[in-house]
């Protein structure tokens, strides 16, 4: 079993940056690839940031394309997002996600995911 754990979220305003930080329990870990997701109030979970088990490989969504980046230090068994310029629209509860062990491929897909953490919150004030 996996325990994600982020941190990092809080309230900043507009044009302002946050790094969110998730830790991962175990060294499995960098043999999966890793995501980031985001839910909004009233909306659906929604995918926002991937990167493969050694980390070279990323994609992130359109919507934070250039002002978002993902990546990871598997020495520390954590996946970092980094957030500029953000906006109020990207106002919402963010998880970290693991692939299982072997899976260490990308992937957007909500359902691929096997581990999920508990959320952080994320407020951007206009």
């Amino acid at each position: 079993q996996v325990q994600l754990v982020e941190s990092g979220g809080g309230l900043v305003q507009a044009g302002g940056s946050l790094r969110l930080s998730c830790a991962a329990s175990r060294r499995a870990f960098s043999s999966a690839a890793m995501g980031w997701f985001r839910q909004a109030p009233g909306k659906e979970r929604e995918f926002v940031a991937t990167v493969n088990w050694s980390g070279v490989n990323t994609y992130v969504a359109d919507s934070v394309e250039g002002r978002f980046t993902i990546s990871r230090d598997n020495a520390k068994n954590t996946v970092y997002l980094r957030m500029n310029t953000l906006r109020p629209e990207d106002t919402a509860v963010y998880y970290c996600a693991a692939r299982a062990a072997g899976y260490g491929g990308t992937s957007d897909v909500e359902g691929e995911y096997h581990y999920w953490g508990q959320g952080t919150q994320v407020t951007v004030s206009s």
